[in-house]
């Protein structure tokens, strides 16, 4: 098992493609068991596996700094950076949080939960070295759900305008936790339609360097495309398309509702302990159909 051999990214530099590979479906079995147990994020996490990987064998955390987005998908991280037995051992579930924190771990720089902070956590941690004199990589890692927030169009900006590195990973799963509506998402569906050449594209009318990784579970194409940027000098969007909930199916089958997800059966995906629905909840949503039904001009807006 190279899984629990694992204490430190520097373990796995020196993996083969097999390696990773089997690595992967350790990772994939071990994050299954223990959402299986205590629930989780278990779709973001499932299919951000490969892309973990790669980032840990192309660079060197934690002086290379990474800040995950949310960080609600940093459980493949944590496994690879001394925390593996809080994803092993069933007495240690409890462990570790469910986002990064730098209690934790060197390799974590925030306490994190809220959506779109990682771009413009990233560009104050780029500016910050550029003013030390160092060099190293720093990393946003960000979902799509995330990238038409507010603050991440305000780091995009930001970063448009720098002359040193900072690598943005656009994590590009089809959904946020729900499915994805609006013209940054019609920018993305063309890109991942033409392989990333579509015309109209914002990252680079911002000034941004641009890639695109079809196959974001493939851990050779994206420790390609992670190497080819690794100490660039201006800022690059690394556009991945991944696939939320992969390998485990009722999550592919179910993005949203596997997004998180209370503990379950492995065999069915059957919640173990159902919760009573809550009243609060069942009153709002008899209201507001009433009311949809009985006046056309009736509005719903929800916080």
């Amino acid at each position: 098992m190279y899984l629990e051999q694992i204490h430190s990214p520097s373990d796995i530099k020196g993996y083969t493609p097999a390696q990773r590979c089997a690595l992967a479906a350790e990772m994939r079995a071990a994050l299954i068991t223990r959402a299986s147990s205590v629930g989780g994020h278990i779709g973001p996490n499932l299919g951000v596996i490969e892309a973990t990987i790669a980032l840990h064998t192309v660079f060197d955390a934690p002086t290379d700094k990474i800040v995950y987005d949310v960080s609600h998908q940093s459980y493949p991280h944590k496994m690879l950076t001394g925390r593996v037995e809080a994803y092993l051992v069933e007495k240690e579930y409890d462990e570790v949080s469910g986002y990064t924190n730098p209690e934790e771990s060197p390799h974590d720089f925030f306490n994190v939960g809220h959506t779109s902070t990682s771009i413009s956590l990233a560009t104050g941690l780029a500016k910050a070295r550029d003013l030390a004199g160092r060099h190293e990589n720093i990393i946003a890692f960000i979902g799509d759900g995330s990238i038409s927030g507010g603050e991440a169009l305000e780091g995009l900006n930001v970063a448009g305008e720098m002359r040193s590195n900072l690598i943005i990973i656009l994590n590009d799963n089809d959904w946020s936790i729900s499915e994805n509506h609006g013209g940054m998402y019609e920018m993305l569906r063309r890109l991942r339609e033409t392989n990333g050449t579509a015309a109209d594209n914002l990252f680079r009318a911002m000034g941004l360097d641009y890639r695109y990784v079809a196959d974001g579970n493939d851990t050779e194409a994206l420790i390609a495309a992670f190497a080819a940027v690794k100490d660039s000098q201006k800022p690059v969007v690394i556009h991945i398309h991944t696939q939320k909930g992969k390998g485990l199916s009722f999550a592919e089958d179910d993005p949203e509702d596997w997004h998180r997800h209370a503990p379950f059966h492995t065999e069915s995906g059957a919640v173990k302990h159902p919760s009573s629905p809550d009243p609060c909840l069942a009153a709002t949503v008899d209201f507001v159909l009433t009311e949809a039904k009985r006046n056309p001009n009736f509005v719903y807006l929800s916080a």
